[in-house]
This record gives C-alpha cells, sequence and structure tokens, in this order.
C-alpha cells in the first residue's frame, strides 16, 4: 500500500467536512480554502468518494456535499482506497509473477514491502473519521481518550 498526497488531501478534505457540516451541506470551496487545496483537484477526489457512497451531494444553492455514512463507521482505509483505486501500491505487485526487479523472481525485499503494505491497511481500517475527530488515533501520543491511549501504550 502506497499513501499518495491525494490520499493525504482526500482524508483531511473529509475530515474538514465531518467537522463542519453539523447538517448543513459544504461547498468544496470552503474546504479548498481551509485545507488549501485546490478547487479542481478537489472535485476530482469527492467525484471518486462519491461513488463510493462516502459523501452525498445536495445540489442548488446552499448545496455541497454531506458525510454519506455515520463517521463511527467510516474507515480512513476506505478513503484512501477510493481515491488511489489506480495508484500502485508500491514497487512490488503483490502476487505478481515478479517484481520490481522485472526478474523472474521476487527482489530480496518484496515480502518486506507486501508485509508493510499490509500493516498500514491493518491500520488505517482501525481508525475512522471519528476517531480522528475526537483524538482517538491509536498509539497518538496526544490522544485525547484515556482508555484508548492506554491500549495502544
Amino acid at each position: 500500500m502506497k499513501l499518495s498526497t491525494k490520499s493525504r488531501y482526500a482524508v483531511m478534505a473529509m475530515c474538514d467536512l465531518a467537522s463542519s457540516a453539523q447538517g448543513r451541506p459544504i461547498s468544496l470551496a470552503e474546504i479548498a480554502l481551509r485545507q488549501d487545496i485546490s478547487l479542481s483537484y478537489l472535485e476530482q477526489l469527492f467525484a471518486r468518494l462519491r461513488r463510493a457512497g462516502l459523501v452525498r451531494s445536495v445540489r442548488g444553492p446552499g448545496g455541497g456535499y454531506l458525510p454519506g455514512k455515520a463517521l463511527g463507521d467510516m474507515r480512513i482505509a476506505e478513503i484512501v482506497q477510493a481515491v488511489d483505486i489506480d495508484t500502485p501500491r508500491g514497487n512490488c505487485t503483490p502476487g505478481a509473477p515478479h517484481c520490481c526487479s522485472d526478474k523472474a523472481t521476487h527482489c530480496q525485499t518484496h515480502d518486506l514491502w507486501e508485509q508493510l503494505g499490509k500493516q498500514m491497511l491493518w491500520f488505517l481500517n482501525r481508525v475512522t473519521v471519528e476517531d480522528v475527530l475526537a483524538g482517538r488515533v491509536p498509539g497518538a501520543s496526544t490522544t485525547k481518550d484515556p482508555k484508548a491511549q492506554a491500549a495502544a501504550d
């Protein structure tokens, strides 16, 4: 798994949307301004997020976007996978007959990178948008939830 700028921006924008929406649609222009992300880039990201069911659009005056599901059910991994579906997940392709070395065998570090990608995905599947907004990111030194911090330690 590879975390691209596209993934990072999508997570930032989703967290901004979730914290700002409060039941009213938020325009991409508002998010673009707050997060310093190009509006056209956000439009591309939100098209993918909408197709994945992570956001829903509201048309007309006062329109914009709302989260597509409960924040406690929206996993960070879903956001990353929705926008990075076409992005290679690293130099070595899991399950391919060859990898970055273009030889018939895997490179010496193939298993290392493959397992690291799996660990990243496992971690991102444990964290929801609600967790991020509440400061409950497992392992973070700034975790606001004492139970989550104790479990991480």
